[in-house]
């Protein structure tokens, strides 16, 4: 799904009739998009959304209907809608690879343009990086609970919005969930599906033993959900079926979807070995999130795979990011904003990460032309609006994610909040900068003798 070149606020277009009016719309800038800081319940966070952004500013175009709204609307005029008609974006990008783990304060992506194409791609940015990293890191926290147990996103049903869902379903892959039970997902990212079967299958039919042969001869490798009225006796019913189907009985599981997920797998699981079907995994599901997971898993319940919705589908815990997309440089000067809470940090810059014995000890936020030790971690993925060649695939970026969020620190990727903070410092000349660059700014905001405000803005 493309997203409408109206996916702005109306505050960006405004202005950018003003840079078009003023003659600043074509004057380059530096854009830095970063999280001020992370919720409570994260350590980190992993960056996803990135493959959409680019996408999208590769089709960036203002229609004949969008021109027309934006006529209906008396605010903007014909000589502005014409020259929006020919507008495309043709900037630069440097971003984290999807799937690399930051913190706050670092950027996420950079975008030098035209002020007037950086700015009108504002909440896009924020939009798209936003929604797909909140997603990827939770899904990094259930995958950290399982312990090496399969995670399952069983979310679009919860997720808010059909795009967040599929969507959602890429970023929860790249964090290492195994499969989705989405289709539209499933064909749009070509992720692994999976899925198993509803109650309602069960109450359709004559009888619990009735539904589970209907359903294990017309999907053999199915899994079967017994719980719909006593659990234990429908996993006595999976025994039964095996012993009257004989070698056409190739059930691959069983899922529990409520009550005491510990007490009944091992029950559950009791029961099949006995019946000798000690092949049979067992799946669990049911309003799961990470703190259930982990204990259920750090207890050896003998619980295979998980299916996970509400909990990672929503981000429950953590729903929103404070994720800001801020002016770093204009015409060659740097820019930053000073508001108590609300600071950033001037000019253009990279991000070192340091490692000792393969586990990340510390990034430096420097200068983009400084030169430090360690990996630098932003890197060039737009060049005058074309998407840079070779970009990775879906299996590179899980990948990457693995090893990178493997290199942490053990406390960075526990659950429980860090003892000690991953720590994030700024290189000398960073610091320099942002003191010049501060008070440059307060030499200019000191008051003055009036002049025209229009000679003032140019």
């Amino acid at each position: 799904m493309t997203a409408s070149a109206l996916f702005v606020d109306l505050y960006e277009i405004a202005m950018l009739r003003a840079y078009f009016e003023l003659g600043l719309a074509e004057r380059h800038a530096a854009f830095g998009l970063f999280v001020r800081r992370l919720p409570p319940s994260r350590n980190f966070l992993l960056a996803c959304g990135l493959a959409d952004v680019l996408k999208e500013l590769k089709a960036l175009r203002y229609d004949e209907d969008d021109l027309r709204y934006l006529s209906s609307l008396r605010s903007f005029p014909e000589d502005f809608l014409n020259w929006l008609a020919q507008f495309r974006f043709t900037g630069d990008i440097r971003a984290l690879p999807e799937g690399t783990p930051f913190f706050a304060n670092e950027p996420i992506l950079e975008v030098v343009a035209p002020i007037g194409e950086a700015q009108i791609i504002e909440t896009l940015i924020l939009n798209q990086i936003g929604l797909q990293t909140i997603l990827a890191s939770k899904a990094a926290r259930m995958v950290f609970a399982a312990r090496g147990r399969t995670i399952v996103d069983f979310g679009a049903r919860r997720a808010q919005g059909f795009d967040a869902a599929v969507k959602g379903a890429r970023a929860f892959y790249i964090a290492g969930v195994a499969a989705t039970s989405d289709l539209a997902a499933g064909r749009a990212h070509d992720i692994p599906v999976a899925g198993t079967m509803a109650h309602s299958f069960i109450e359709a039919c004559p009888s619990e033993a009735d539904a589970f042969e209907a359903y294990a001869r017309i999907f053999p490798r199915t899994t079967l959900l017994v719980d719909t009225y006593d659990t234990l006796e429908g996993v006595r019913k999976v025994v039964a079926l095996a012993q009257e189907m004989g070698p056409d009985f190739d059930v691959h599981a069983i899922r529990l979807d409520s009550g005491d997920l510990d007490a009944l797998s091992r029950q559950a699981r009791r029961i099949l070995d006995e019946g000798g079907l000690a092949q049979i995994e067992i799946v669990a599901s049911g309003a799961l999130d990470e703190a259930r997971i982990d204990h259920l898993a750090s207890s050896g319940a003998p619980i295979d795979s998980f299916g996970v919705g509400t909990e990672m589908a929503a981000s429950t815990d953590a729903p929103a990011l404070d994720i800001a997309y801020k002016l770093i440089e204009f015409a060659g000067e740097g820019r930053m904003k000073l508001s108590p809470g609300k600071r950033s940090l001037p000019g253009r810059k990279q991000i070192f990460r340091q490692f000792h014995d393969g586990v990340a000890v510390r990034d430096v936020i420097a200068r983009e032309d400084e030169r430090y030790s360690g990996v630098p971690l932003l890197e060039p993925v737009m060049r005058d609006g074309e998407i840079m060649e070779r970009r990775p695939s879906l299996l590179d970026i899980r990948d990457h994610a693995r090893a990178a969020m493997a290199a942490l620190p053990a406390d960075v990727r526990s659950l429980a909040p860090s003892a000690l903070p991953y720590p994030v410092t700024i290189s000398v000349r960073l610091a320099e900068y942002e003191r010049e660059v501060e008070a440059s700014l307060a030499r200019e905001t000191r008051p003055r003798a009036r002049q025209p405000r229009l000679s003032r803005c140019l």
